[in-house]
């Protein structure tokens, strides 16, 4: 027998959702886990025939799976949550965001950011890309908190609360790649904004310096028929991808976030080059921007994970909630109820997800993943019965079923008790924000 740090069992074990149907998961599940990595998984009869473990985390009625991956979010705009609904994009940011935004300091960035922790591990979420000002507030903060973050300071041609220009917070995302390239649970990104607010010169400088550090780039782009408009306008007839490829940017460490408008040869322009691409369905119809063409995305074999955006524009950092919805959403769409299953969704935020940011080493119950997982309770009304894990966890399951909440073999929640955030003091703080606004 062979000795590891903990076994986790449940009712039910999710091991890779499976793209193509709703299978990958079996009964009376476990895991094994061992120095933060998982060393087996399968049933209870075939771990515990080989593997012994004086902590046994026994969930009689939880499903064990792999943690969601939030793929892309601005986690401080949980301040700004309700702040300006019922908008258009452009609108939205031009005349509310950008001049609430004004007013930021780094530590209302860090307060912000330890309450998007919080939610996002009360939603599952061990892991999440964020694009923001003062960036390294952020990165502190989500370290602390052990969850595993793919992070960018904003990169604008005018000046941010954070940076007088462009290149500026370009120097700032080559210093926090130096201060963090050796940890486990931080990447460091590269993040312009937007084609159409960042000028050619400044995105061949994002360019460049990708190329020369290796480092990913995320940005936003084909977000809204406006954007796609001015950008062909302005640029000879090009499309924003089509844009973004003429600078250099249009590669494989490329994460293409919205994709609401691309046409048919954008498309696969996106897979020629391998970019990924991150779906924001909650947020994209919120702000009626329209709705990224996922099924034609997958088709066409791009990489496309899903992320919730800000909480302004959403108004929440629930992932559970963004499975449901695209699973639906595009079965509307096409009148074909098969469009999307529920594997696929759930794939759009585990293995997909990881693979589109770069990583084959999580979002997967696996031996040799890290051991990121979270356990999902079945015990409630609206849980049973359950024929289906996979189903369950895409159709039914909400904030309020997640258990149990583990990153690199540390937990972060246990029988829905945070450890590493005092969530009562966080709350006091934003609640006296409010009061104070």
């Amino acid at each position: 027998m062979e000795s590891v740090d903990i076994i986790l069992r449940g009712e039910f074990l999710i091991s890779t959702p499976s793209a193509h149907d709703n299978s990958g998961w079996c009964r009376d599940g476990a895991v094994a886990v061992r120095g933060g990595e998982i060393v087996a998984s399968g049933t209870w009869e075939e771990i515990s025939s080989r593997y012994v473990s004086g902590n046994i985390h026994y969930r009689q009625s939880g499903i064990i799976m792999p943690g969601l991956v939030n793929a892309h979010t601005h986690a401080p705009m949980v301040l700004f949550r309700g702040i300006a609904d019922d908008l258009p994009l452009k609108a939205w940011l031009e005349e509310h965001i950008f001049p609430a935004e004004a007013n930021l300091t780094p530590e209302l960035v860090s307060l912000g950011a330890e309450l998007a922790c919080a939610e996002m591990i009360r939603c599952g979420t061990t892991a999440f890309a964020d694009m923001y000002l003062f960036e390294t507030g952020i990165v502190d903060v989500a370290a602390r908190a052990g969850l595993r973050i793919w992070a960018g300071e904003g990169i604008f041609d005018f000046p941010s609360p954070a940076f007088k220009n462009g290149y500026q917070a370009l120097e700032e995302t080559e210093r926090l790649f130096s201060k963090w390239k050796d940890h486990e649970l931080v990447t460091i990104t590269i993040d312009p904004h937007t084609p159409y607010t960042c000028s050619p010169e400044l995105l061949k400088a994002c360019a460049e310096l990708s190329l020369r550090t290796g480092m990913g780039v995320v940005t936003h782009v084909a977000e809204t028929v406006w954007e796609d408009r001015e950008i062909r306008k302005k640029h000879g007839g090009m499309s924003p991808v089509a844009y973004l490829d003429s600078l250099g940017l249009l590669n494989e460490r490329l994460v293409a976030v919205h994709c609401v408008v691309p046409d048919a040869k954008d498309i696969r322009l996106l897979a020629d080059r391998r970019v990924s691409v991150v779906h924001c369905p909650e947020s994209n119809l919120k702000l009626a921007s329209g709705v990224a063409p996922v099924p034609a995305l997958l088709e066409a074999g791009v990489a496309t994970a899903l992320g919730t955006d800000g909480a302004a524009s959403n108004n929440d950092l629930n992932m559970l909630g963004e499975m449901d919805t695209v699973a639906k959403i595009h079965k509307g769409i096409t009148g074909n109820p098969e469009c999307v299953s529920a594997g696929e969704a759930l794939s759009m935020c585990t293995s997909m997800a990881a693979d589109a940011l770069g990583r084959t080493d999580i979002g997967r119950i696996e031996p040799g993943c890290r051991a990121d997982i979270v356990i999902v309770d079945l015990d409630a009304v609206h849980m049973r019965p359950c024929f289906n894990p996979v189903s369950q966890i895409v159709y039914a399951a909400g904030p309020g079923d997640v258990q149990d909440v583990m990153v690199n073999g540390r937990f972060l929640m246990i029988d829905r008790k945070l450890l590493t955030i005092d969530e009562r003091a966080i709350l006091e703080k934003a609640a006296s924000l409010a009061r104070s606004s």
